[in-house]
């Protein structure tokens, strides 16, 4: 019995065994396949630029957009570099300080003249958006600390510790912080100047020794001293010489340089304040020296003023007469010339009406003349015209006398024309007695009777054209 129940329960411990590892099995190759299922995939973020690398192809790729990417599993790498990074050396700014931006100390620095200071900056950098460049730069550095620390960090550095030793600490502190600046950006954008260290003479001043005229060593003391400077070298053009640029090979642009309030060495802070203490007292005594001499100079030009308005006064009473003066000598002349005027315009009235008569009197008298011609040619052109018909009546007369039968002859016909036509009706009462006219020559009948009754027909006919008018 007890065999039999130890078989049942061998046999069930047995099955329930395999059901157990059957559902671990299961369990397991679901947590694989949601581990191969996550790892086969990444997101990209804006902002970020993601290094790819396959260690079972060999192959790298770069993303700059955001997105989701595929990648092999357990066998690729992803490296995240910020696009836009910032170095804080010392600036210390207010919120969060985020992964982009590192903060370090102050830069310092050594000038020229040997005095040191603490310069706090701000570096911003931009990666390059190109592939290629961003996979030498993986190449080389493998990670976005390496790039900061052994690129970034140690550039910005060594450019500003460079660019100050071509600087003096008074020159630096005395208006040379923006040009330190303007040539730190340049040289970390385009590369560092070729300098060359030359002794060159500068104008310092510094803290007089302690001595007999000078217990309390406040005051200072302005000298003529050489100086080792790194002078910028030029080429043909004028242009200053560079080194090469480390961040050109991968596209590392230097977006912007801002620079603090920089701290100077105790030493050199000290003698800028004696300095700037001894010229505001300098300032201060100018000032004083200027205001006594402008007002020594006001008190001088008041009184010049005072003289100057008594000569124009003078000067404007005088030439107040003498203008007056002018006034009345100007009027007398325009007077004169006024009357002078007035007798040239009688005399040229006088003379114009002479001329006026004159032109008059010859035109009458050329007309009188052209009268007198017309006249002479038309007594001429009369007695010409008379003397032809004198001639043509005495060769009428001519002719007549030499055909004096044919002429009384045509006379009579003419005569008989008229009157015998006007006789039909007329009765004539013969006279008891006719005398004659005395002459030796007869009068006969007929030209009793032709006369009377002409003279009575032409007696009708004046009556007729009376009554006719």
């Amino acid at each position: 019995m007890n065999r039999a129940v130890k078989s049942q329960f061998d046999s069930l411990s047995s099955s329930l065994g395999q059901h157990l590892k059957r559902y671990f099995a299961a369990i397991a190759g679901t947590v694989i396949a949601l581990m191969l299922g996550f790892s086969s995939f990444f997101t990209t973020e804006l902002g970020y630029t993601y290094v790819v690398q396959d260690t079972l192809f060999g192959t790298i790729r770069v993303f700059t957009e955001p997105g989701v990417h595929l990648k092999v599993p357990f066998f690729s790498n992803v490296y995240t570099y910020n696009q836009a990074m910032t170095l804080n050396f010392g600036n210390q700014e207010s919120g969060e300080v985020i992964r982009a931006t590192r903060q370090l100390s102050n830069v310092e620095v050594q000038f020229a003249d040997t005095y040191t200071a603490s310069i706090p900056a701000t570096f911003r950098f931009k990666l390059s958006s190109d592939p290629e460049r961003i996979i030498a730069m993986h190449r080389e550095f493998r990670s976005y600390d390496n790039l900061i620390d052994s690129l970034l960090l140690k550039n910005a550095k060594n450019v500003t510790v460079v660019t100050a030793t071509q600087y003096t600490g008074e020159e630096f502190f005395q208006g040379g912080l923006n040009k330190f600046k303007v040539q730190l950006e340049d040289q970390l954008q385009n590369g560092l100047y070729q300098t060359e260290r030359r002794q060159v003479e500068v104008e310092q001043t510094d803290l007089a020794a302690v001595s007999s005229t000078n217990d309390d060593a406040d005051k200072l003391e302005h000298k003529v001293q050489l100086v080792w400077k790194n002078i910028i070298l030029q080429n043909d053009k004028g242009q200053a010489k560079r080194l090469a640029n480390p961040l050109d090979s991968y596209g590392i642009q230097v977006r912007q340089v801002t620079i603090g309030r920089p701290i100077p060495e105790h030493r050199l802070d000290e003698l800028l304040v004696k300095k700037k203490d001894l010229v505001a007292k300098r300032i201060t005594a100018i000032q004083a020296q200027e205001t006594a001499r402008a007002e020594a100079k006001t008190a001088q030009l008041e009184k010049e003023i005072e003289k100057a308005r008594a000569i124009q006064d003078a000067q404007r009473a005088k030439e107040l007469a003498i203008i007056s003066k002018q006034k009345e000598v100007e009027m007398e002349r325009q007077q004169a010339e006024l009357e002078q005027v007035r007798k040239q315009k009688e005399q040229a009235v006088a003379l114009l009406e002479k001329q006026t008569q004159l032109e008059v009197a010859t035109a009458e008298r050329d007309i009188q003349k052209a009268n007198a011609d017309a006249a002479t040619y038309a007594a001429k052109a009369i007695r010409e015209k008379g003397l032809a018909e004198a001639e043509v009546a005495k060769a009428n007369l001519m002719a007549k006398q030499s055909a004096r039968d044919i002429y009384m002859a045509e006379i009579q016909r003419d005569i008989a024309q008229v009157m015998y036509p006007a006789l039909k009706e007329t009765q004539i009462q013969m006279p008891a007695y006719y005398v004659g006219d005395g002459s030796a020559t007869p009068v006969n009948s007929l030209d009793v009777f032709t006369s009377l009754g002409a003279m009575d027909h032409l007696k009708q006919s004046l009556r007729t054209a009376e009554r006719g008018q």
